[in-house]
């Protein structure tokens, strides 16, 4: 078979959550740098957009907007400040709560623009009631945004989700291990016991719920079980070096991350060319970031390039957990194929 493709689309649907907890996901998490950043970008847009009302030129608009500024980004800095000081209280609440509190630190973020902007001189008489309505206004809108991505990060329809990926399955990498292992039962049968025993770890861990997130050091461990298979099917053309750190192992990332990029390096590398490929898997962690490389020699001639539906799916699934603290590249350059993840600590 040409095709020994699986689980490169395969996600696992969010882990129910389990009893006994005290905290519940936060609609908004304002220590979140994404958050941080969204937040103060939609205050900024609304106001470059009120700075227009009342402006006859740029130069005038400039200004105004200036002034905006001046009010806003303090109120947001501190409403996100407060919000980052009671996320360990807002946990143990209900999700119900989380938006009264961001609606109420919005109001009082509005305050606090107004009386910024009339302690510079700009108004003789602050609008106390308007700034606060307005900060309201924003904090609803900015809340409702927040909670709408929570959503998309643990989609509802489970069932549906996992009968989806559950036909998205392809048994061609299933077969072919058989077929390995078949071939090896009467010249060497310690070595199909030792690959049927991978095959049986492998899928006993793909079809098992792990959650939202599981250890790099996890999914080292499978990636392992996944290349002793295959090294039986392809033997020398197949040449892995691995490059770890220990010290990267706890890093959290989406479950089923690795494999998909490990198996597309076998099956854009090695399966292609007579002569095999080599696969080098290295982790490092600096300081508060961890980097995940995956580089595979690609032979010449290899014909038509995949779909890049696995590196697509990986690249969502690292977007939803890490948001903007999270990095994923991946190029091919001078015969290399290279994948790069950036992960914080």
């Amino acid at each position: 078979m040409k095709d020994p493709q699986i689980l490169s689309t395969f996600q696992e649907p969010a882990a129910p959550p389990q009893r006994g907890r005290t905290s519940s996901v936060l609609v908004f998490d304002a220590c979140h740098p994404g958050v941080v950043l969204r937040a103060i970008l939609f205050v900024e847009a609304v106001m470059a957009v009120g700075a227009m009302f009342g402006s006859d030129n740029p130069l005038q608009w400039v200004e105004r907007l200036a002034l905006l500024t001046a009010g806003a980004l303090p109120a947001t800095l501190l409403w996100l400040l407060l919000a980052c000081s009671f996320k360990h209280r807002l946990g143990r609440l209900g999700r119900q709560a989380h938006y009264p509190v961001g609606v109420v630190l919005g109001a009082l973020a509005g305050v606090v623009a107004c009386a910024v902007l009339a302690g510079i001189g700009v108004t003789a008489s602050p609008p106390w009631l308007a700034s606060a309505v307005t900060g309201l206004l924003l904090s609803v809108l900015l809340v409702a945004g927040l909670g709408l991505r929570a959503r998309a990060r643990t989609p509802a329809a489970t069932a549906a989700l996992l009968a989806e990926l559950q036909a998205r399955i392809r048994p061609h990498f299933l077969f072919n291990t058989l077929n390995s292992a078949i071939a090896l039962v009467r010249a060497e049968p310690a070595k199909a016991e030792a690959l049927l025993e991978d095959l049986s770890d492998l899928f006993r861990h793909v079809l098992k719920n792990p959650g939202e997130s599981v250890t790099l050091g996890e999914e080292i461990a499978l990636a392992e079980r996944y290349l002793a298979i295959e090294q039986v099917r392809f033997g020398n053309r197949l040449r892995v070096q691995w490059s770890l750190d220990p010290a990267a192992d706890q890093v959290r990332l989406p479950p089923l991350l690795l494999q998909p990029l490990v198996e597309n390096a076998v099956k854009h590398g090695v399966e292609p060319s007579d002569r095999g490929a080599d696969i080098r898997i290295a982790s490092e962690r600096r300081g508060e970031t961890v980097r995940i490389t995956v580089v595979n020699t690609v032979p010449a001639g290899q014909g038509a390039s995949g779909h890049g539906v696995a590196l697509d799916n990986v690249r969502t699934r690292l977007g939803l957990l890490h948001d903007v603290r999270g990095s994923f590249r991946a190029g091919l350059r001078y015969g290399v194929f290279r994948v790069r993840i950036e992960v914080p600590a």
